[in-house]
């Protein structure tokens, strides 16, 4: 392997494992979200499936 192609290989390396460990440390440091934005209303229908309908 030349230089070049060690240098990118190494550059990819980090770039992708270094993503990984920021996303892992982040998601650790805040796991779940409090508050949601307005917008669907639950109707607390856990119970009942959608109708199914032969076609």
């Amino acid at each position: 392997m030349t230089a070049t192609a060690i240098f990118f290989l190494v550059l990819a390396l980090l770039l992708v494992w270094g993503g990984f460990t920021v996303s892992v440390l982040y998601l650790a440091r805040r796991p779940d979200r409090h508050e949601f934005p307005p917008g669907g209303e639950d109707d607390h229908r856990e119970d009942i499936a959608p109708v199914e309908r032969d076609t």
